[in-house]
């Protein structure tokens, strides 16, 4: 085997098997001249989920959506020149948001870099300040051993899954004839290498002295957006109990929803926090937090004010803490520090603490008034996935949820917060999971219709809310600006049934919660992909 077409494929082979011997399942493929080893390698291993997109940078978004369902790599292939720097934004995404992505660019060999040819730039190092770790192969040659590129991509997984979920970028040339005359493919997969990752753990005395801090003591927990795991609730639900303290959780914590035991569950803050609080409430003595820092202002500057104990429960190495207040930092699985808690608390607050928070609870829930969440919320059958797009529909979701006992999957691009990609996410997370909702903004949808493409093969229903543009800016204070329709709010006026009927699918239009509700059970009963326009939609 020393002819270049020969290697190039078995060399490709050797690699995508490694990827199967190490647990990977799906391949986001875009077409493209350079990457065709890798790509048939794909293809043809029956062991790989292969899917194929024209465009790069829904490709990229698609694969994202995928792991974050999955909570384990998939690989992302483009051939080389610009194709690969479409990736960047999902890249960025993956990064801060902490998603496995094995991102595989082909490329010129050395001998066409920095010599004027055709569809080269330079490709090493396009992710770094985003990926967790970069590998620059070099070109397939004579006598090479299979078994280094089954390691490699065993090692590529685990940089992409431990300690710190998030994209690897492997940059691999090839040179030309890149297949023989008549490939051949072996299917065969290694063994795989067996891992075990050690386990994090809290020194028991600083466990000790935070109980001993907060123990009878009145105060908080906040629990932003973290990765589903079923065994945290109760623990959670547990320790607020023993604490007599409320749970303030915003929707991608998965807290809201669920069998758990939600009596010490606040979601009504951002009404009740607008103002401001008084008395007891303004003045926690300590907080625990989990998850990402709050969505909301509100939530935001209450968390930042509290200052004596500020505990930070994060087992990924980021810092999180945008205000500067931490205290105590527990590297360890929220699970685990919860129970370990849990057996050191010896008394609770005063029982009117608690009774303050759901007193303002209720007054929340008496105020609120039927919108669009809620008919999503209620429409949706159980275990459903719902995607969330950023600016206006992430708040709105924070402000006008309840919560009940229903298990619903929240999923949302909060890493960057970007409207980019909306939609590709969203299908790549039906594509993993199955039927999903999306609720995204008219600019969100604009900014993505490329990835109705996507979309149309899932079972998949996105409502667009076109309230005439960016609305998340009619709260801020460029509102006052004389430009503000020219360069923030940008109405489009973009006929959304055209993009539905391009891309062939459902389509309706609502203008009112009624008509929406029609809509939305027309399409879940019927499955597949439809897009539902809503016209309008309440104020947060």
């Amino acid at each position: 085997m020393t002819d270049t077409g020969s290697l190039n494929l078995h060399w490709s082979q050797a690699l995508i098997a490694g990827f199967i011997a190490a647990g990977v399942t799906d391949a986001v493929i875009s077409p493209g001249s350079r990457s065709t080893p890798l790509a048939l390698a794909m293809l043809r291993q029956p062991r790989l989920r292969c899917h194929v997109a024209i465009d790069e940078r829904s490709a990229a978004f698609f694969a994202l959506g995928m792991a974050k369902v999955q909570r384990h790599p998939v690989l992302l292939l483009a051939t080389s020149g610009t194709a690969p720097a479409n990736w960047l934004p999902a890249i960025i995404e993956a990064g801060q948001a902490g998603v496995p992505l094995i991102a595989i660019s082909a490329d010129r060999p050395p001998e066409l870099q920095n010599c004027g040819a055709n569809q080269t730039v330079n490709q090493t190092g396009m992710f770094a300040p985003y990926a967790r770790a970069a590998h620059a192969l070099g070109t397939p040659h004579a006598g090479f051993d299979p078994g280094y590129l089954h390691r490699l991509a065993t090692q590529v997984c685990e940089q992409a899954t431990w300690p710190h979920p998030g994209p690897v970028h492997i940059n691999q040339p090839f040179r030309e004839p890149l297949l023989p005359a008549t490939p051949h493919i072996d299917d065969a997969i290694p063994a795989p290498v067996c891992q075990c990752p050690p386990q994090l753990a809290s020194e028991a005395t600083q466990v000790a002295e935070l109980a001993a801090r907060i123990s009878g003591r009145p105060g908080v927990i906040v629990c932003g957006e973290m990765p589903s795991e079923p065994t945290l609730a109760p623990a959670l639900a547990a320790l607020a109990k023993q604490l007599g303290c409320p749970i303030l959780a915003e929707p991608l914590s998965g807290l809201r929803f669920g069998p758990h035991d939600r009596s010490h569950l606040c979601v009504g803050y951002n009404r009740w926090l607008e103002g401001g609080v008084e008395g007891c409430m303004a003045n926690p003595e300590w907080i625990i937090r989990l998850g990402a820092f709050p969505v909301t202002r509100n939530l935001q500057n209450y968390v930042s004010r509290i200052t004596a104990t500020h505990a930070v429960i994060e087992p990924w190495p980021r810092w999180s803490d945008p205000a500067r207040r931490i205290t105590h930092l527990f590297r360890t699985a929220p699970r685990d520090v919860c129970q370990a808690l849990l057996a050191g608390i010896t008394g609770s607050a005063d029982a009117a603490w608690l009774e303050a928070f759901m007193a303002k609870e209720e007054e929340a829930a008496a105020l609120r008034q039927p919108s669009a969440i809620h008919i999503v919320l209620d429409s949706v059958a159980e275990g459903s996935a719902l995607f969330i797009g950023n600016s206006l529909a992430i708040r709105q979701l924070d402000s006008l949820s309840a919560h009940n006992d229903k298990m619903l999957h929240f999923f949302a691009n909060r890493g960057a917060s970007g409207i980019d990609g909306n939609i590709s996410t969203a299908a790549g997370i039906a594509a993993a999971h199955g039927q999903t909702v999306a609720l995204i903004g008219d600019l969100t949808c604009q900014h993505d219709l490329g990835g109705l493409a996507l979309a149309r093969q899932q079972d998949l229903v996105i409502i667009v809310v076109n309230n005439g543009g960016g609305g998340i800016f009619d709260y801020l204070p460029q509102r006052q600006l004389p430009e503000f329709e020219q360069g923030w709010r940008t109405p489009q006026n973009i006929d959304f049934s055209h993009a539905a009927r391009m891309f062939d699918l459902g389509y309706a239009q609502a203008d009112s919660n009624e008509a929406l509700q029609r809509a939305l059970n027309k399409a879940l009963r019927a499955g597949g992909a439809h897009l539902i326009e809503l016209k309008q939609i309440e104020a947060a």
